[in-house]
């Protein structure tokens, strides 16, 4: 058996690959190829990451936002990540396994949600992603936080996987989409207001909203699906989409978003002329035993088709 000392002696020479000759004194190794996923990058003192700490607006209201910024002069490509109803999950752990990759992650709570100001509605909430988009890609905030507002992302979880899709057939800006879980809404939406379906979904939706979302209610909210059924149900944002490249991930053990339904969209993007591509996770809903995976997920998918 060799020494320890033995083996750290010939360590620098362990690279060397049969059929391949390297030309450099003492066989010194290639530098590694790190792994964002799990692996802080380089400090650059020059353009450290840094945390920005502010508020977008939209129709005159402030809402409450944060964008990761990372290493590097840029400009980066940016992500703006989208939470759900009511945005409990926020998939940060994702924002800094993207800002490791090069990525500015912007993320914000729509108008009156988790204290932002305004009052909360779906309608509200598509309104937000579109004035987000319109915030970052303007001159000045893109030189202030070292992005690119030419290549911007869209990467939404549940209510927020259904707003990405919205948000990018109404937004030309937008290259990708990830949609983790997206929501059918018009799932919600009763036949009949008056009825016990109707009282049923307003009182789950009561129960989840409960102090974190601001001037609504249940009834309001099952009103609104009743009303405008088919601007929330994805399907009808299938053509949109045209070619734009679109992530589905789905939970096997999700029982709140049909997994069904999730293939039944992407499936009706592809026969569209789209570029949609569904990956299945042994998985919850918040895809809490698959949060490494899921990183590796949706930056492997944004590096090699978004960047």
């Amino acid at each position: 058996m060799r020494s320890r000392k033995t083996f750290q002696a010939a360590a620098p020479c362990r690279w060397a690959v049969v059929g391949l000759v390297i030309a450099l004194a003492g066989c010194a190794a290639p530098a590694p190829v790190l792994d964002p996923v799990i692996v802080d990058p380089p400090e650059d003192l020059s353009h450290p990451p840094r945390l920005w700490e502010g508020a977008f607006e939209s129709e005159g209201e402030a809402m409450n936002a944060i964008a990761y910024v990372p290493a590097g002069p840029g400009p980066h490509p940016v992500a703006i990540l989208l939470h759900g109803f009511p945005g409990n999950e926020r998939n940060l752990d994702l924002a800094h396994t993207l800002r490791r990759g090069g990525w500015n992650v912007v993320f914000f709570h729509y108008r009156g949600a988790w204290g932002s100001a305004g009052v909360f509605s779906f309608g509200n909430a598509l309104e937000d992603v579109g004035a987000v988009i319109a915030r970052v890609r303007e001159p000045q905030w893109a030189a202030d936080h070292r992005a690119d507002p030419e290549r911007i992302v869209l990467v939404g979880h549940s209510m927020g996987g259904f707003m990405a899709i919205a948000g990018a057939t109404e937004s030309p800006a937008v290259r990708c989409v990830v949609a983790l879980a997206p929501a059918d809404l018009s799932r919600a939406a009763p036949d009949d207001l008056l009825g016990p379906v109707a009282r049923e979904a307003a009182r789950r939706l009561d129960a989840m909203a409960a102090g974190r979302l601001a001037g609504t209610s249940g009834m309001a909210l099952v009103t609104e699906l009743y009303a405008e059924r088919d601007r929330f149900d994805p399907m009808q944002r299938v053509a949109g989409l045209g070619d734009r490249p679109v992530l589905v991930v789905a939970g096997s053990r999700d029982r709140v978003v049909p997994l069904y339904g999730q293939k039944r969209f992407v499936d009706a993007v592809n026969e569209n002329g789209g570029r949609a591509r569904l990956v299945v996770l042994d998985a919850d809903h918040a895809f809490s035993s698959q949060r490494i995976t899921l990183a590796r997920q949706v930056l492997g998918f944004l590096d090699g088709r978004c960047r």
